[in-house]
């Protein structure tokens, strides 16, 4: 009886919360939520696609529930100037789910901490040493190193060599005329360079097999996925979390598996160095080496690493498979959400502090509902205070260039999910031009 009785009266303090909370803001219009689930149930698989309907309704600055959390999305140019210019530091902060919240180690990273010295340390961190010019160029063999094992993947999977004159021109194609899946090749060349640059390791042989701590990163970059798509109301209700006891162990126990790999990368490459004395110019070696200069904790170079790896890979597959297709800027469709660190007016309403703010770039740029479009100048600050200074490193990653491929032919709908891939992953039939032996890999060795 006291169990009901207490859950009661905590669900009437809620509602007089939430009651008072729409009584003392002006609160921006929005679909009607219900109790406890707020607007759950309204939500469409695609959210920029959804959240661009309901700017039809109710106009460019809508309010929405995700369970009992208010969430603000604005779907016009000059609104998003407000949220990401104007009011830049009051929004600053960063929504963090219960999985980031553990992988970030509550914000200790980059892309996840709230504004303040942590991230302004870090992100000078950044700007001044990871992605500093000279670093970029220093590994720019990798990134060519693994185009061209990607280049050399397509050309083995599309085409049989025999009877080959002198030239190399005379092949016998196995599989002429054979389309094949883009993102699959995409994706192993951004796993692989990507976590060369991090860890300094190329997981995979000569061969084309995976070792045994490549298939681990694998698994848990894959567990990741699966715990991020995999939607709970425990994310939504953070009061009934406690009701949630095996999806909180999984979380621990993803956690805890990739710091143990993490840690172990660590451990080789500073008993790699005492031994030899150099430096790599990789990730993990510099946060390694700068560690007591910039004061990171173990804790803030874990969480830096990973960064690099959930950026860097999604990053330059889907932008190389959209632009493939025709389009132009896909993966800027959905920024990480910003979080009100005080109470702050957008559009003329009032947005709570704690309260999320979401830009639906996808809707100012696809249906430009304004009629106008941001300006480069606007562009530059579009992440507000966190611009994302990996971005230097992405336009050094992306190099290839879309074909002729008829619209009609593809199907251009997203994918539902936290990043986003085209529904339908793209394939084309590719067709060898030059000498076979232009196509083989350009190995290098660590850098």
């Amino acid at each position: 009886m006291a169990i009901p009785l207490l859950i009661l009266s905590f669900l009437t303090i809620f509602i007089a919360y939430k009651l008072f909370q729409r009584l003392r803001f002006k609160l921006p219009p929005g679909p009607r939520p219900l109790p406890i689930v707020g607007n759950l149930y309204d939500l469409k698989p695609v959210l920029v696609r959804c959240f661009t309907e309901w700017s039809q309704i109710y106009g460019p600055i809508f309010s929405v529930y995700l369970g009992s959390h208010l969430s603000v999305v604005v779907n016009s140019a000059e609104l998003a100037k407000e949220v990401l210019k104007d009011n830049d530091q009051q929004l600053a902060n960063r929504n963090r789910t219960r999985q980031i919240a553990k992988f970030s180690k509550n914000g200790m990273d980059l892309i996840w901490s709230d504004y303040g010295p942590h991230y302004v340390k870090v992100r000078k961190l950044c700007t001044l040493e990871l992605f500093s010019m000279k670093r970029i160029d220093a590994l720019r063999p990798i990134r060519e190193d693994e185009v061209t094992a990607m280049v050399e993947s397509i050309f083995k999977d599309c085409v049989k060599p025999a009877d080959c004159g002198p030239a190399g021109f005379n092949l016998v194609l196995k599989n002429k005329g054979k389309a094949l899946v883009l993102r699959e090749y995409l994706g192993m060349m951004a796993f692989l360079h990507i976590t060369r640059l991090s860890f300094g390791k190329r997981f995979m042989d000569s061969n084309g097999v995976i070792d045994q701590q490549g298939e681990e990163l694998k698994g848990i970059l894959n567990n990741g996925i699966k715990l991020g798509t995999k939607k709970s109301f425990a994310e939504f209700l953070p009061w009934l979390r406690f009701l949630f006891k095996a999806e909180n162990e999984a979380l621990a126990e993803h956690d805890a598996r990739a710091d143990s790999f993490t840690k172990k990368i660590m451990e080789e490459h500073t008993i790699a160095r005492k031994k030899t004395g150099n430096t790599k110019s990789h990730f993990v070696d510099a946060l390694l080496t700068l560690q007591k200069e910039y004061d990171l904790s173990e804790d803030t170079i874990i969480g830096l690493l990973w960064d690099m790896i959930s950026a860097g890979m999604d990053t330059t597959t889907i932008t190389v498979e959209w632009a493939m297709a025709e389009m132009n800027a896909p993966s800027d469709t959905a920024d990480a959400p910003h979080k009100a660190n005080t109470n702050v007016k957008i559009g003329g309403y009032d947005v709570p502090k704690g309260a999320t703010v979401s830009v639906n770039a996808w809707a100012i740029a696809g249906t430009q509902l304004s009629g106008k479009t941001l300006s480069s100048s606007d562009r530059e600050v579009s992440r507000g205070g966190h611009r994302h200074e990996g971005d230097r490193l992405s336009a050094t990653s992306v190099r290839l260039r879309p074909a002729g491929v008829r619209p009609e032919d593809m199907d251009m709908m997203e994918q539902p999910g936290t990043v986003t891939y085209m529904r339908t992953p793209l394939q084309a039939v590719p067709t060898p031009r030059l000498s076979a032996d232009l196509f083989k890999r350009v190995a290098v060795g660590n850098v």
